[in-house]
């Protein structure tokens, strides 16, 4: 998934984004409100981990914006506020999840997981197709049995693909949902990223390029 942080407490805010790019998301830091609506206006985020007393622009105002122009976006609010009524409040600001400080991060991870899960189409939880099977929880692939060990990145350049279905994905989109802002959208690491998984998954080749199109399972 792609992931915005927003939280003023730069120690926390690089240790949760370091604790979800574990995960093989791609994930930007912002320590204001104010710039998180300006990423949120150039970047398509699936989730927004949004603390409600950052600076500049106060992340309930970040929220409001959020539930009135990017609808698909899942927002996950944090504060030490841990109140019933800061709780209700929150969530009538448009959050879809809340969560009290301090928090473990096991149960951060498993909030972002089931907001991401609320922010796609419906998928199985288990991504099949042509012998391939990846399983997003455990994190782990198989081909025809075999397990096959991949990368944080592979790993997320195979779920984007898997959850196509058979459609062709273009490697900007890859770049979006696999790497983080500071990605150089003129690298190659998409062409190798793939060139490595068509490595490591074998033969037959399963993954195509479509010339000009982008890449796709078969």
């Amino acid at each position: 998934m792609r992931i915005l942080v927003v939280e003023d407490e730069p120690l926390l805010a690089d240790a949760v984004a370091q604790g979800l790019r574990h995960e093989a998301h791609a994930v930007d830091v912002v320590y204001d409100g104010g710039s998180a609506l300006e990423r949120i206006d150039i970047n398509d985020y699936d989730v927004v981990v949004l603390d409600r007393d950052v600076p500049v622009v106060h992340g309930d105002k970040v929220c409001q914006v959020l539930a009135e122009r990017k609808a698909a976006i899942r927002v996950l609010m944090l504060t030490a506020a841990a109140g019933i009524d800061d709780r209700v409040a929150g969530l009538a600001l448009g959050a879809d999840d809340y969560l009290p400080k301090p928090f473990a991060f096991r149960e951060l991870s498993a909030r972002v997981a089931a907001l991401g899960r609320r922010a796609r189409p419906a998928a199985p939880p288990v991504l099949r197709r042509a012998g391939i099977s990846l399983d997003p929880y455990r994190r782990e692939v198989h081909r025809d049995g075999r397990y096959v060990p991949l990368s944080r990145k592979e790993f997320a350049v195979l779920a984007e693909l898997l959850r196509a279905d058979g459609t062709a994905v273009s490697a900007e989109t890859l770049l979006e949902k696999a790497w983080d802002e500071n990605a150089d959208p003129f690298t190659h690491a998409v062409r190798m990223t793939i060139l490595k998984l068509r490595r490591k998954l074998g033969d037959p080749p399963v993954v195509l390029t479509e010339p000009g199109v982008g890449y796709r399972i078969r």
